[in-house]
């Protein structure tokens, strides 16, 4: 794939609901993309700081050097030009021939006839820019736009999706549907029935509908057991690492209908989307405190920024993980795993998984012959960032392993600690560039005298223990406070590959 920073950004809004919704959104010239932020929530009790975010529409102007091609309108704009950049920035503006404030008589939405627009405009900048594909960013339901292009448009015209697209990065996509806690399932089989304002689009036969090529189509509807999320693979598909998907784990900042659709879809949520429905099995993912939208949203933050702008133009991808774990305790101990991601320059945490976010990670007792692994973060590096050419990128994971008991599901309290860690330390990883090797230094803070900010590495990197041609990969032995809990053998496994 050539250079990402040389193929046309196309971004793809979320559901606007009714006429009036839709009315509003084809008011803006951006479709939210260059909205920015002023807030940002901070320390123990989550308090409301100013923090000007500037949107990442202007963020990538400015910082990667991408252009916008309007002009009084990008239609008119593609149509008088044969030859355009391929460095610039497109709205998917699909809700235009629905809105009722340009007179005549608007179409009626639908989500497979917005997927077959994207696709002739896909077709437009690829002819025009001479780039090999596109790079997509959608919010919300335009997640589901781009996987119905991508599960069902181009298949249906014999086409490959990766073809046409190189990347996908989702902020807060109900991949999984929208479900609610409350209501016992009336609310969504209302929904599901009603259609009311074209929000049927986020149930399962809907679904179904729109993710699955014609020629694989039960004429009965989805089959049991089927799973909106999962993305197929296999040739002319595009793969899922490819995928990368936001999560937001704060439900108390959306405040859509004075906070009642949060109240309704439960706290393991970003307020509209459920946590474990806003992700692609086997796609990359980020959890961050971020609501859905609003003044405290994923797509207007600096959180999202820096994750969308790492995951396309990035060099360097890194995986951590623990594997050879043992866990003590009967089956009335539960373990979980708390973790946070900061790279070095950044104002906020890339990537945050916490009980009191609702999204730990659960650590099982692996399957009879299996390895223990379980997967704590990747993140993306971009060499090109770094504020000093002469040092390597750094990045930390804070690990905490925690310890609940339980008897018939129900929380023991006899000897529990609230928010108290069994084994707590901070993980500081330092990359090469990929000019000079992807070597990996790696030191527990436990282990380092005074600031990690003063910490510099020192001699030669961790040993490659992979001999396959541009991946390194490096294990690193837990503290020893930490052999009671994990084993001996449990340690952080390492994975660098090159990232483009």
């Amino acid at each position: 794939m050539d250079d990402t920073r040389k193929l046309p950004l196309v971004y793809v809004r979320g559901f606007a609901g009714g006429t009036r919704g839709i009315d509003k959104a084809v008011g803006d010239p951006f479709y939210g993309f260059n909205e920015g932020s002023t807030h940002v929530r901070v320390g123990a009790h989550n308090q409301p700081l100013f923090h000007q975010f500037e949107s990442p529409l202007l963020r990538l102007l400015r910082e990667e050097g991408y252009e916008l091609l309007v002009q009084g309108s990008q239609e008119t704009y593609l149509a008088e030009h044969d030859k355009i950049p391929a460095h610039t920035v497109w709205i998917h503006r699909f809700y235009d021939r629905s809105a009722t404030t340009w007179g005549g008589r608007p179409q009626e939405y639908q989500l497979e006839a917005a997927a077959a627009d994207l696709l002739d405009l896909i077709d437009r900048l690829l002819e025009k820019t001479g780039a090999p594909a596109v790079l997509l960013v959608a919010h919300s339901m335009g997640g589901l736009i781009c996987r119905c292009l991508l599960q069902k448009v181009l298949p249906d015209r014999g086409r490959a999706a990766a073809d046409c697209v190189a990347k996908l990065f989702t902020y807060g996509t109900p991949h999984g549907g929208i479900a609610f806690d409350a209501g016992g399932g009336w609310f969504e089989r209302i929904r599901d029935t009603l259609g009311i304002q074209g929000a049927d689009i986020f149930g399962p036969r809907r679904m179904y509908e729109y993710l699955t090529p014609q020629a694989e189509r039960d004429p009965d509807g989805p089959p049991e057991g089927w799973d909106a999320r999962r993305m197929p693979d296999g040739p002319g598909t595009l793969p899922r690492e490819r995928v990368f998907c936001l999560v937001g784990t704060d439900p108390t900042d959306y405040d859509v209908a004075f906070g009642l659709s949060a109240a309704a879809v439960g706290p393991r949520s970003d307020g509209l989307v459920q946590i474990e429905r806003a992700y692609v099995p086997g796609a990359h993912r980020a959890f961050v405190h971020r609501s859905h939208s609003g003044r405290y949203g994923m797509v207007n933050s600096e959180e999202g920024y820096q994750n969308l702008r790492r995951f396309l133009f990035g060099d360097t991808r890194i995986e951590a993980s623990l594997v050879d774990h043992r866990l003590p305790g009967g089956d009335d101990v539960v373990w979980q795993a708390e973790v946070r991601l900061s790279v070095r320059g950044l104002p906020v945490v890339m990537h945050e998984r916490v009980a009191a976010h609702w999204c730990p990670i659960q650590l099982e007792p692996p399957a009879d012959g299996a390895e223990a692994s379980v997967s704590l973060a990747t993140t993306f590096l971009d060499s090109g960032l770094r504020a000093s050419t002469d040092e390597p990128m750094r990045f930390v994971l804070d690990l905490r392993l925690i310890s609940l008991r339980e008897r018939r599901g129900i929380l023991s309290l006899g000897d529990h600690l609230e928010q108290s860690a069994d084994f707590s330390d901070t993980l500081v990883i330092d990359v090469g560039t990929p000019e000079a090797g992807p070597g990996i230094w790696a030191t527990w803070n436990s282990d380092i005298e005074g600031a990690i900010r003063d910490h510099r590495v020192a001699g030669e990197p961790r040993v490659d223990e992979d001999p396959t041609p541009e991946r390194w990969v490096a294990h690193l032995s837990l503290p020893t406070t930490a052999a009671p809990l994990v084993g001996r053998e449990a340690r952080i496994r390492l994975v660098a590959t090159p990232w483009t």
